[in-house]
């Protein structure tokens, strides 16, 4: 009976595992240390490949920046920089030449600020529209549409201003030339609004769902809802969205050559020709003699531009940091 009793318990219990190896336990860590080498090696290179891609805008930036400031720097060796800036004559052909971008500098804000406010009100309208407003089967046709014109060309739409707009003015408003303030800021408005829209649908869609619920259920409506709760609280991206649009009509090149007239001039009215300053380095620059005055002359225009730019650029940044919603209670 103890012998079947033995046998039993022996059936009954686990196989004990045998024996490792001598230097068994010793292999594997040298085994998976190859492979660990490996995937930080391979970490370590894509790590690299990223930085390098992200600095590579940087560097292509800087370098551009340091090229039109070492052509631009040489006219005000011979012009002073308030003569340069505050000047109201821009003549660079005559015999003592005039370099005075007073009058380019006022075309592009007025080109900039008109088109501003055609775009603003009709590109955050439509925001508001799609992202709150507009149904679902509405919204698959009516977004796409508006992101559209983002991919018309700029010479198309001067196109249109010249030959469909500017004489349809002259028409209607009985004046001496279509090719004005008003043509220009209407096509810039066009190419503005789908900047505009986009940023101002994403800043809308981040805005946390609670806060429209509660403002509902406390009785307010609609309307209320979306212009004191919903845009208060995507401040930061509409206003982000405003700037970078009125960066892109300052700097648009195209439509201004074509519709804007291009009078150097100081504008007294919205219907009077003006040439802003990216018309006017694209319409020079290639009947300029290499190394002239009026060469250097295109590329302080240039730095100007560039100033400008950066200075929209970092009041977006700035409205971008200063009203950024970060949660239910900043409101």
């Amino acid at each position: 009976m103890s012998t079947i009793s033995q046998a039993e318990s022996a059936v009954a219990k686990p196989l004990a595992p045998a024996p490792a190896a001598a230097g068994a336990a010793s292999t594997k860590p040298p085994a998976r240390a190859p492979f660990r080498a490996r995937r930080r090696d391979r970490e370590t290179w894509i790590r690299i490949i990223f930085t390098a891609a992200g600095l590579f805008s940087v560097v292509v930036m800087a370098l551009i920046v340091l090229f039109l400031f070492r052509e631009g720097v040489f006219l005000f060796t011979t012009v002073s920089v308030t003569d340069f800036i505050f000047g109201t004559a821009w003549y660079p052909t005559y015999d003592p030449p005039d370099f005075g971008v007073g009058p380019l500098i006022v075309g592009s804000m007025s080109v900039t600020l008109v088109s501003s406010l055609i775009a603003v009100p009709l590109g955050v309208g439509a925001a508001l529209y799609l992202a709150e407003v507009a149904s679902p089967r509405v919204r698959e046709w009516v977004k796409p549409g508006v992101e559209l014109l983002a991919s018309l060309p700029s010479v198309v739409l001067g196109f249109v201003g010249m030959v469909v707009m500017a004489p349809l003015m002259q028409e209607w408003w009985d004046i001496p030339t279509g090719l004005n303030i008003i043509n220009a800021s209407l096509m810039l408005a066009l190419m503005a609004i789908p900047t505009i829209t986009s940023i101002s649908e994403d800043a809308l869609y981040a805005v946390p769902r609670d806060l429209m619920e509660a403002s509902l259920a406390l009785g307010a409506t609609r309307w209320e809802t979306l212009t004191r709760v919903l845009l208060p609280g995507a401040l930061s991206g509409v206003g982000t969205a405003v700037i970078l649009g009125m960066s892109r009509a300052m700097g648009e090149t195209m439509v201004v050559l074509m519709v804007a007239g291009g009078a150097a001039q100081i504008p007294s009215s919205i219907f009077d020709s003006v040439r802003p300053m990216p018309a006017t380095i694209a319409a020079e620059m290639g009947e300029t003699p290499f190394g002239s005055e009026h060469y250097y002359a295109l590329f302080a225009i240039g730095i100007v531009l560039f100033l400008l730019t950066l200075g929209f650029n970092l009041v977006a940044a700035w409205i971008s940091n200063r009203f950024q919603q970060k949660g239910a209670a900043t409101l």
